[in-house]
């Protein structure tokens, strides 16, 4: 289905996986890709439709493997696929009767009427395969010849474009230019060739099978319909052969024709990766799911790493930006969430089925690290202003060491969830140990300093060790994070405490 590929086409350039060149090659592929539907068709594939049925089902109900059972699926869809068709060819026998359907196939006579016909039928079925496949069935039937044929296939071509059309609405610029590059090469396509309907009529005739034995109307049932898909596959070859070398040039026509808005940059992180039209295809909109969960790790990450110097030096400005910056992985957490919430409706493997709960307690993880720093880490910047605190050189320098030490750990275990790289989830649990030293030195440093003679001292020693004892919150779910990627990718994990016995801190 070149609908289905180019509507992912248009998801993938929304989702900025793609650029608009490289959308180009991929439409004239599925173009090309598409023609297979009538060359099945026309090999009368469609009389082994019921056996497919048949092998499909037992694959589907037969079978506890997953695998076969997707592979189930698959063939018990395409033989319902050839049966329609078949019980579709049967049925228009009554239409050689039918005046009002005799008097459009006369109208057809001219190649425009012709197009314009194949693209409205496409373009309200939203499907050039399932026209092309009508079209042979009317060839057939000895209702339409080899030219009129032609026309509606090129109609159809021309109105498959309305679906990448329809799923561009509401999306980026980017999207748009891709379905309108679509709808570019297609029209421009059948442009070139609407002149030459005969020569293309000419040219397949000599090059395809020849019913020798068949006479008058039998004889043109029996040809039309593979001369009918021949000439479908060297349209759309030729113009892909035609085009291919100027990509770029229709890109850059594409974006002249459909200029990208000036972007205004919104209050709150928006997702740059997710897209419903992938949700039809959950093995990609996993794959985006992990890629949107780098950028929430990232921002994550940079809130972290502004917080320490914010908390000990920041004014009540600062504060509030800081605390305004968890704005963007809250939003950005909530769209992740309610994403796969939506992708949990489809029918997903038990491997994705795991997979989803894996990135959700990932995505949990992370905004904790958020909230970390917005609830607990500001209050205690807030308790500093209120006191008038100020911390000593030796003190800044150890929580700086633990600091340092606490953001290294939460951007490799980003890096672990996003690459699935075990070595990486191992140098984040065996932290553990040198942060609980430089949090044990800190705290002692703490301890030995509770006598020094400083205003507001017990107010400071409190405010120090809350935020010695966030820093170590922040690691633990860094630490959780490495620790599923771990568990995943080996049978047995590093041994742990148990996480859930740990408080979560609370001002």
């Amino acid at each position: 289905s070149s609908s289905v590929t180019t509507v992912l086409v248009v998801g993938f350039v929304s989702a900025g996986l793609m650029s608009l060149s490289q959308s180009i090659g991929v439409i004239m592929g599925a173009n090309i890709g598409t023609t297979i539907t009538a060359q099945i068709i026309a090999f009368k594939v469609t009389q082994y439709a019921l056996m497919l049925i048949a092998v499909g089902f037992a694959l589907l109900f037969c079978s506890k493997n997953e695998r076969i059972r997707h592979y189930g699926h698959m063939v018990m869809g395409l033989g319902m696929i050839f049966f329609g068709m078949q019980v579709m060819s049967t049925s228009t026998s009554d239409l050689q009767n039918y005046q009002p359907f005799l008097e459009l196939l006369k109208s057809m006579d001219s190649p425009l009427s012709g197009v314009l016909i194949g693209a409205a039928f496409t373009a309200l079925i939203q499907s050039s395969s399932a026209t092309t496949g009508v079209i042979i069935m009317l060839a057939s039937g000895g209702f339409i010849g080899l030219e009129a044929g032609i026309a509606l296939a090129f109609g159809a071509n021309v109105g498959t474009c309305v679906t990448a059309l329809l799923a561009a609405i509401g999306k980026p610029r980017e999207a748009v230019q891709a379905a309108v590059a679509h709808v570019l090469f297609n029209a421009l396509g059948v442009v070139i060739w609407i002149g030459l309907i005969g020569e293309l009529a000419t040219a397949v005739r000599w090059f395809s099978p020849v019913a020798t034995e068949l006479a008058g109307t039998a004889k043109l049932a029996a040809e039309t319909p593979r001369q009918i898909a021949n000439a479908h596959t060297l349209f759309n070859v030729a113009n892909t052969l035609l085009f291919i070398g100027f990509t770029t040039p229709l890109a850059a026509l594409v974006e002249r024709l459909v200029p990208r808005r000036v972007q205004v940059e919104p209050k709150v992180l928006q997702p740059k990766y997710l897209d419903e039209i992938l949700l039809q295809t959950p093995a990609l909109a996993m794959d985006v799911v992990r890629m949107e969960l780098g950028r929430l790790g990232a921002a994550a990450l940079s809130l972290v790493e502004k917080a320490l110097d914010v908390v000990m030096h920041g004014t009540p400005q600062a504060l509030s930006e800081l605390r305004r910056m968890d704005d963007d992985v809250d939003a950005l957490h909530a769209a992740i969430v309610t994403y796969l919430g939506r992708l949990s409706q489809q029918q997903l493997s038990d491997a994705q089925s795991e997979q989803l709960h894996d990135y959700l307690a990932a995505a949990n993880n992370i905004e904790s690290i958020g909230d970390m720093v917005e609830t607990n880490l500001v209050h205690a910047g807030t308790e500093r202003l209120k006191h008038r605190i100020s911390f000593s050189a030796s003190t800044r320098e150890l929580l700086v060491a633990l600091h340092g030490r606490v953001c290294a750990a939460v951007e490799k275990s980003i890096e672990t969830l996003v690459d699935s790289d075990e070595s990486l989830a191992d140098e984040v649990l065996r932290a553990k140990d040198e942060i609980s030293r430089l949090a044990d030195n800190a705290e002692n440093h703490l301890a030995r300093r509770l006598t020094a003679n400083e205003p507001n001292r017990l107010a400071a020693f409190r405010v120090e060790s809350e935020i010695i004892e966030y820093l170590k919150r922040v690691y633990y779910f860094a630490k959780r994070i490495a620790k599923d990627v771990a568990e995943k990718g080996t049978a047995s994990a590093p041994s742990e405490p148990n996480d859930a016995a740990e408080p979560v801190a609370t001002p």
